[in-house]
C-alpha cells in the first residue's frame, strides 16, 4: 500500500465489516432506554445502547428504527443523526452511524428476530449511566461514543 507521502507499506490489512446503527433512545422521563445482553468480543454480559448492522437496501435512520423497535418495543417521535464514524481510522471495521431518539416510548414488548440473542431492556436515568461506566458494566465504545454525543446534542437543542 502507497501513502499518500509516498511511501510502502508491506502487509497491511483492513478488516472490512458492515455498518452499523447506534440508538441513545429517551423517554418522556428522561431516562435511557438501554440493553443488557451477552456480547461474545469482551465474553460477558454487559449494558449497551441498542444496536444493529444495517440490512441490505435499509437507509442508516431506517435500521435505527427498526434496531431500536425490535430489540425494545420502543419507537420515537423525534430522531436525529449525531453522525456517522469509522470504528478504527486504520483497519476500517465498519462504520457506525449514531442517532438520538428522543420521546421514546414503549409501543409492544421487545422482538428480538435473533432467538440466540437474549436482549433485556433496561430504563435509567443518566447517572445511573455514569455509575454503570465507571463500575466496568458498559464495555463498549459504541455505546460511550453514542451517548456522550447524545448528551451534546441534548444541551445544544
Amino acid at each position: 500500500m502507497e501513502l499518500p507521502g509516498g511511501s510502502i507499506l508491506n502487509d497491511f490489512y483492513r478488516v472490512v465489516l458492515p455498518d452499523f446503527v447506534v440508538v441513545v433512545a429517551v423517554n418522556e422521563a428522561s431516562e435511557l432506554v438501554m440493553t443488557r445482553s451477552y456480547k461474545h468480543g469482551p465474553r460477558c454480559i454487559t449494558l449497551n445502547a441498542p444496536a444493529g448492522f444495517l440490512n441490505p437496501g435499509e437507509s442508516p435512520l431506517q435500521a435505527a428504527q427498526r434496531e431500536l423497535f425490535e430489540e425494545t418495543g420502543y419507537t420515537a417521535s423525534e430522531w436525529q443523526s449525531l453522525g456517522s464514524f469509522m470504528v478504527d481510522g486504520n483497519r476500517q471495521c465498519g462504520t457506525a452511524h449514531l442517532f438520538l431518539a428522543r420521546n421514546a416510548s414503549c409501543v409492544a414488548p421487545a422482538n428480538n428476530p435473533d432467538p440466540n440473542e437474549v436482549v433485556e431492556v433496561e430504563l435509567m436515568r443518566l447517572p445511573d449511566f455514569f455509575q454503570a461506566l465507571n463500575g466496568g458494566d458498559v464495555v463498549l465504545l459504541s455505546t460511550v461514543c453514542a451517548v456522550s454525543l447524545a448528551i451534546l446534542a441534548q444541551n445544544h437543542h
